[in-house]
This record gives structure tokens, C-alpha cells and sequence, in this order.
């Protein structure tokens, strides 16, 4: 007597001779350079991706449309925007998906602990103005809905997160985001701090060093409740692509793509 096939949670998909086709993932992350690979069946046995540069806020060049596209983490990064989007809808395929996430990186607390004297609210408030001076916006996340419907997509999904700064959170998960938020910020805090404060403010760098001192403190004191808020925007119109987690889990498993993968410049 057969045994019963094994149950699964895994996503499914009707049979079709498009799904048999690799698929084409175009994903941009911090902060503006692009990565290629050709495209290539799963037989054949090849790296899934390779790689060459590009700028994506210059022209696409590339030759075909995307099933997925992905931009994340761009802020302070992007100088327009609404071109940006617009590319990207303009390489989408009819059907394909495409998800932005991003930042609105003012801090703020919602029980009153980030007060304005604070050395960590003059530093982030400086910081983002600084950004706006250079011409980069430090907060696209709020703007991120509107600039995807302007460049024609339609049904855009937006979802809106609080990330702490800090294992302050009572929720377990939130506390775990909060450490992971707090270490992440820490080791960059030098680097993304002296280029805009010493070049575009003119601060001197000892003047920055001990800013930053009074900073730490502050980042790692569990009586100050900063966060801040990370946006995602997603436009999924595709039966194959109902979610993230089924467009990429699909295709990552199978090695259907070939990967456009962007990394940080200079």
C-alpha cells in the first residue's frame, strides 16, 4: 500500500509554459549601483548571477523587462525619485511585480523619552538636513505610494513598520528588531555622519567625534524610546506573484532567473 505524498506549505502554481521560462529579477539596494547576470535555464550548471556596474539613476539599457523588481534602503541615497520609479514601472513586465522599501528616518518616541535637548535628536535632525542640502531626501518612505502610482502603477499595496532603536520594546520581536537596529546603526554611524557634517555643514571632525560620543550614549540608553518608521510599497498584479515570499521563495528555490542584483557605490 502507497504511502501518502507528503503535505507541504510551500506555494504552488498551475502548470504553464511561461513559469517554465527563467525569470528576470531586477533588485536595487544601498545605495545606487546595478548588477547583471544573462539569462540562463536551471539545467544549465552556471552561478545564478553574475555581476556588472551601472548607475540607476542614469538611463536602463537593459534589453528586456523584469518579472520582479526590488529597490530598498535607498535613503539619502536617490536625487530623483519620481525618475527612478518611473524606470522602474518602465521595466516591469505586464503582470510582474514590483516592491519599493524604504525610510522615513525621523526619530521620534510616542511616550515623550526623545526630547529635543537630547544630542541624539540634534544629531539626526542635522544629519537629514544636511541630506536636503546635498539634494538626497533622508525620508522617501512617506512619498514612496504617490510616486508609484504617478509613474502608472495602479493597486499599490502600502504597509508601514515601527523600528525601535534599542532592545527597549516590551513585544519580543520588536525587542530583537530594536538590538539588531541599534548594532546596525552604530557601525555606521561615523561613516554616514562625517561626509555630510564635515563637507556640506562644515564641521570639523573633532566637532563631530564628540557629537558622536554624546550620540551613543543616548542610543544605548533603555530609557530613551526612538524609533523610526520603514515603509513597503508593493504592486503585485500577477496570480504567480501574490505575495513577496511566493514571487521569490519560486524563484530563488528553482534558479528560474537570472539575478540583477544592485550593490553599494561610492
Amino acid at each position: 500500500m502507497a504511502e501518502p505524498a507528503p503535505t507541504t506549505n510551500e506555494p504552488t502554481i498551475e502548470a504553464d509554459p511561461e513559469v517554465n521560462r527563467p525569470f528576470a529579477i531586477l533588485a536595487i539596494t544601498k545605495h545606487r549601483v546595478l548588477t547583471a547576470s544573462p539569462s540562463s535555464p536551471p539545467t544549465i550548471p552556471t552561478p545564478p548571477w553574475a555581476m556588472t556596474f551601472d548607475d540607476c539613476e542614469e538611463p536602463w539599457t537593459f534589453r528586456e523587462k523584469f518579472d520582479v523588481v526590488h529597490a530598498r534602503y535607498l535613503a539619502a541615497a536617490i536625487a530623483d525619485w519620481p525618475k527612478l520609479v518611473s524606470q522602474a514601472f518602465q521595466f516591469t513586465k505586464p503582470g510582474g511585480y514590483s516592491e519599493f522599501q524604504d525610510y522615513d528616518l525621523v526619530y521620534y518616541s510616542e511616550d515623550g523619552t526623545l526630547t529635543d535637548d537630547l544630542p541624539i535628536q540634534k544629531w539626526i535632525t542635522t544629519l537629514l538636513q544636511a541630506s536636503r542640502d546635498f539634494g538626497r531626501n533622508p525620508c522617501p518612505g512617506p512619498y514612496l505610494a504617490q510616486h508609484m502610482r504617478d509613474a502608472g502603477f495602479q493597486n499599490v499595496q502600502e504597509r508601514k513598520y515601527k523600528i525601535p532603536i534599542g532592545p527597549w520594546a516590551k513585544d519580543k520581536h520588536l525587542k530583537t528588531i530594536g538590538a539588531w537596529n541599534l548594532v546596525q546603526i552604530e557601525d555606521g554611524l561615523e561613516a554616514f555622519t562625517l561626509r555630510l557634517f564635515t563637507q556640506i555643514l562644515g564641521w570639523k571632525s573633532e566637532e563631530v567625534q564628540v557629537l558622536l560620543a554624546n550620540v551613543r550614549k543616548d542610543l544605548r540608553n533603555p530609557k530613551v524610546h526612538a524609533q523610526f518608521d520603514l515603509y513597503d510599497l508593493q504592486y503585485a498584479p500577477s496570480r504567480y506573484f501574490a505575495d513577496r515570499e511566493t514571487a521569490l521563495s519560486l524563484m530563488v528555490k528553482n534558479r528560474r532567473m537570472p539575478f540583477r542584483f544592485a550593490a553599494e557605490g561610492p
